[in-house]
């Protein structure tokens, strides 16, 4: 984290910590957008390849289908709900919500849905794996892509990164708390803990921070003098 609030990738590049006029005014729409875009779709696809697999699903949606248990809703209606949840506790962290952030909320879920109703739950072990796999790793170029594109964090994140800021905690144990949490509810409800569980929780931290310097669009934002500066 630098002074001026943006954050540095590990290649150097920044994420800037900007609000939603900023990040329009911060140019290069014609790239971000469509990664934006494109980003959060292949986010909602690589849960349903995990949820597919049968191996164990993502910590949030461990939370995610065990409310579909109880709820008459789909996958992807549960993922709006709860994100819209989370972008409440937002509030009193007074964290900033960005374009992306909105996008995230509203777009993931009916991805999802989508590829849910296009893939089968494979019989054979080794499908089940690769969807998996496949999943996890497409998870990670995915959250390179939306974050990259600089317009703000999934309500999720910004949970993480909000909690962060007001327990004086580090984001690792403030993440860790956080998925446990929701993997321990999820469970209770019938959400299913398994192999796919704890890959992707050991996995994904060093595929964002492989993925995330690859996608993230340098901006330029304007200083407090009135000229930009390159992020």
């Amino acid at each position: 984290m630098t002074n001026d609030g943006t954050t540095t990738t590990r290649r150097g590049r920044e994420l800037a910590d900007i609000g939603p006029l900023a990040q329009l005014r911060a140019g290069r729409l014609g790239v971000r957008l469509p990664m934006l875009l494109v980003g959060l779709f292949l986010y909602g696809t690589s849960m349903a390849m995990v949820i597919r697999g049968t191996l164990g699903q993502i910590p949030w949606d461990v939370l995610h289908v065990g409310v579909s248990k109880h709820v008459p809703l789909t996958f992807g209606m549960i993922v709006i709900g709860v994100s819209l949840l989370v972008l409440l506790s937002w509030i009193p962290l007074r964290q900033k919500p960005g374009i992306g952030t909105i996008g995230n909320a509203l777009l993931i879920g009916p991805s999802a849905d989508i590829v849910l109703s296009l893939i089968e739950p494979p019989e054979a072990l080794g499908w089940r794996i690769a969807l998996l796999v496949g999943g996890v790793v497409l998870n990670g170029i995915a959250t390179g892509m939306y974050i990259g594109s600089q317009f703000g964090p999934g309500p999720r994140d910004g949970l993480m990164t909000g909690l962060a800021k007001a327990t004086g905690g580090s984001l690792r144990v403030v993440r860790t708390g956080i998925e446990v949490t929701v993997v321990v509810v999820g469970w209770f409800l019938g959400g299913v803990v398994g192999v796919g569980t704890v890959l992707y929780a050991v996995a994904i931290g060093p595929l964002a921070q492989l993925f995330l310097p690859l996608f993230t669009v340098d901006l330029r934002v304007p200083r407090p003098d009135g000229g930009r500066t390159e992020t």
